[in-house]
C-alpha cells in the first residue's frame, strides 16, 4: 500500500503517523510538503495531528488553505481513504470534506491521557477490523476536541452509521461524546483521539492498529 503524511509547519506527530503507517504496512509514506501541489499517487493520505501553523488563527484553519490541500480535496472527494487525527481532523472540518467543528474543549483545560472509545461502525475502510460496541483504549492529546454540530446534522450522522468511534464518558464536551465522524462516502475519517500512538504493546496498547489494519485489508 503507498500513502503520504501531510506535513504543514508545526506538526509535531506527522512523523509519529509515518512509524505508525510503516511499520504496519511494510512501506514507508511519502512525506509531502504542504507547499507542493501534487504528489505521486497514493492509495491512502494521512493529515496528522501537531499545532499546524502553531493554531495562531483557529486549528486546522491555515492548514486547510494551504497549497497542497486543493490536491487532498480532491483525491478525497474521488475516493481515496484519508485520515484526520486530532489537528489533521480540524484542518478536514475546516477544508468542508467533513461536517461539523472542532471547539475549545468545554473545561477550557488540555487534556492529554488515554481514553476508552467504543466503535460506533464497522461499515467503514478504518473501522471494518473493529467490533461493533467494543471498548478500545486510544490516547488524546488536545485543546479543542469539543465536537459540535447541529441537531439535524448530528441526527443524520448518527442515523447513516457516519460516527464512527464516541468516547465512553465525557473528555471535552463533545456533542454526543463523538470523537470521530466519517463522510458520506465513509473513505473519509476525522478523530481527535490518535490511533498511531497505539499500535505495539511498547507504546501501551494496539488497539489503534487495526484502523491501519482495516485499511491496509480494504486496500490490499
Amino acid at each position: 500500500m503507498k500513502s503520504a503524511v501531510i506535513v504543514f509547519p508545526g506538526s509535531n506527530c506527522d512523523r509519529d503517523m509515518a512509524v505508525a503507517i510503516e511499520k504496519v504496512t511494510g512501506a514507508k509514506p511519502l512525506m509531502v510538503w504542504h507547499q507542493e501541489t501534487d504528489f505521486d499517487k497514493v492509495d491512502f493520505i494521512a493529515l496528522p495531528g501537531g499545532f499546524s501553523y502553531g493554531d495562531y488563527l483557529r486549528c486546522g484553519a491555515m492548514s486547510a488553505r494551504s497549497t497542497i490541500m486543493k490536491e487532498v480535496v480532491k483525491r478525497a472527494e474521488a475516493g481515496t481513504p484519508t485520515l484526520g487525527v486530532c489537528n489533521g481532523f480540524q484542518v478536514l472540518t475546516e477544508a468542508g470534506v467533513l461536517p461539523g467543528a472542532l471547539m475549545r474543549n468545554a473545561n477550557l483545560h488540555f487534556v492529554c491521557r488515554d481514553v476508552e472509545l467504543s466503535v460506533e461502525t464497522t461499515d467503514s475502510i478504518f473501522t471494518k477490523s473493529y467490533t461493533v460496541g467494543s471498548p478500545i483504549t486510544v490516547p488524546v492529546a488536545h485543546h479543542d476536541g469539543n465536537y459540535f454540530a447541529d441537531s439535524d446534522t448530528l441526527d443524520r450522522l448518527e442515523g447513516e452509521g457516519q460516527v464512527a468511534f464516541k468516547y465512553a464518558a465525557d473528555v471535552n464536551g463533545a456533542q454526543r461524546r463523538i470523537a470521530g465522524v466519517l463522510n458520506k462516502k465513509k473513505n473519509i475519517l476525522g478523530m481527535m483521539p490518535h490511533p498511531e500512538r497505539m499500535i505495539e504493546p511498547a507504546l501501551g496498547g494496539s488497539d489503534g492498529r487495526l484502523l491501519f489494519q482495516s485499511v491496509l485489508e480494504s486496500i490490499g
